[in-house]
């Protein structure tokens, strides 16, 4: 097993990569509940898979520009609240830290939505705390 196979998720599941997130930004399946879905998307900023990002994002709210999040690096995620709201909306709460360049580190707070389109969930947008 390669070191990349046997890495830990960096969505802090404490699950290997390719148990968690590494099925879902392979495409090997989609992300059953908000929590995981935004576990995945936390996990591919760090992989700076841009892609995953934006197909996971409602069309109606996703930024034309996706570009700077690659420029990042991703230090942490603690989900501090996962909410189902009804079948098709949830609300997942979360810090996640990174560090931008010569800027130092940060901290980002957010509250975000999700809804369920077509059997799938998608992250709608968020309020920062």
């Amino acid at each position: 097993m390669t070191k990349k196979m046997s890495a830990m998720c960096p969505c802090g599941s404490g699950r290997l990569h390719e148990d968690c997130c590494g099925r879902f930004l392979s495409g090997a399946v989609y992300p059953e509940t908000a929590e995981e879905l935004m576990r995945s998307r936390y996990s591919a900023y760090c992989a700076g898979r841009m892609d995953w990002v934006r197909l996971t994002w409602a069309p109606e709210t996703v930024p034309a520009d996706l570009s700077g999040g690659e420029s990042i690096k991703w230090l942490g995620l603690k989900v501090l609240e996962a909410r189902s709201i009804d079948e098709n909306h949830a609300v997942v709460e979360f810090i996640a830290r990174g560090r931008a360049g010569s800027s130092g580190a940060f901290r980002m707070h957010e509250r975000s939505r999700f809804e369920k389109r077509a059997g799938k969930w998608l992250y709608v947008d968020g309020d920062q705390l």
